[in-house]
């Protein structure tokens, strides 16, 4: 395990999506993105998608240096096509268009659709909160996406279909909800992969249909699956969101006919005035006397308080902040491959990351 800080990584990062074509704003855009993915916690969103992206790239499964184009609009919807490009560039933009039509009327909901991956979902969460909306947003994978069985069922049909919403408040401290429906990110399984761990009991089952804890048997062929989340529950909301962000924004559904070696995100976001009666006072109040009654409940262990959702990312941003980011050796050691497959001084490397 190496512990790395946060800039000296960002650069490490953005230099090697720079080499592999992406001018300097993109490839700093992508770079930001994936490590604050690590410093939150995320790792199964951040670095450890370095190899794959770089995959993608050059299989022509991401389009370098695009933008999101609008190609329906409305007083509140506009349909965005990402035009494959970077998730990390189309969906920052994305975003700040469903803001603009927020603040002209009261809401925004934004069809996005063929994205490359879109990384951290609660990216977008919180920055519809920083704007000062409340946001939620439906994702699902097209193309090479299907890891996750549907309830009942033996093999992959689904993707790990994110579900996210947040409410901002005053202080900074905005309550961020961020999850996959299944059971686990496939990132997670990739982290355990990279540790030489075993996943949870329940996570995932074999290319049998069998349980299984090993994260290798998510990449055989065929490949193993992970299951949903709160069983038929997480199960339902996975399938709306491919109803909602798939069949809505036009990017289709995860159906076989649809398999190929991309991966293509399509997200719809609703993004609302979060005072649309026009009393501020009454919705912070009301929030922070919630918030308040729920963070009161005596705690089951004393060591570990009640939290709110975005809770322990702040809690964990702060410290790897502090303490630099960790890195299990492989992902370490991939990042470097990458970097030195583009040209860049494995040493070099290394002494950067050791000077913070």
């Amino acid at each position: 395990m190496v512990r790395i800080q946060a800039d000296a990584l960002r650069r490490i990062i953005a230099e090697i999506f720079h080499r592999a074509g992406c001018n300097e704003t993109e490839a700093g855009t992508v770079a930001k993105r994936l490590v604050d993915a690590n410093l939150v916690g995320h790792d199964s969103h951040g670095v450890v998608r370095i190899p794959t992206y770089l995959e993608m790239v050059r299989g022509g499964g991401v389009a370098l240096n695009q933008h999101a184009k609008i190609v329906v609009d409305t007083a509140v919807l506009v349909v965005v096509d990402g035009q494959c490009g970077f998730g990390q560039v189309i969906g920052e933009e994305a975003m700040a268009i469903g803001i603009d039509k927020a603040k002209r009327s009261g809401v925004g909901v934004v069809a996005l659709r063929h994205s490359s991956h879109l990384g951290r979902i609660g990216d977008w969460t919180e920055q519809c909160a920083e704007a000062g909306f409340v946001s939620i947003h439906f994702v699902n994978v097209v193309g090479a996406g299907a890891i996750v069985a549907p309830f009942g069922g033996t093999d992959a049909r689904i993707s790990t279909n994110p579900f996210s919403a947040g409410l901002p408040r005053p202080d900074g401290k905005h309550v961020i909800l961020d999850m996959a429906t299944s059971k686990l990110a496939e990132g997670k399984v990739k982290v355990a992969l990279n540790k030489g761990v075993e996943l949870p009991e329940g996570a995932l089952i074999d290319n049998k249909g069998r349980p299984t804890r090993r994260p290798s048997d998510l990449y055989t062929t065929p490949r193993g699956a992970l299951t949903p989340m709160g069983e038929h529950k997480g199960y339902g909301i996975a399938v709306f969101c491919e109803f909602l962000a798939g069949i809505l924004s036009g990017g289709g559904t995860n159906r076989h006919e649809r398999r190929d070696e991309r991966v293509l995100n399509n997200m719809l976001s609703i993004i609302l005035n979060p005072s649309p009666t026009g009393d501020k006072s009454y919705v912070h109040e009301e929030a922070d006397a919630f918030i308040k009654w729920l963070l009161d409940s005596p705690a089951a262990d004393p060591g570990k308080p009640v939290m709110l959702p975005g809770d322990p990312e702040r809690l964990n941003r702060a410290e790897r902040l502090r303490d630099g980011v960790p890195l299990d050796d492989i992902t370490w050691g991939n990042i470097v491959s990458a970097g030195a497959s583009l040209g860049m001084d494995p040493a070099g490397m290394k002494k950067q990351a050791r000077a913070g």
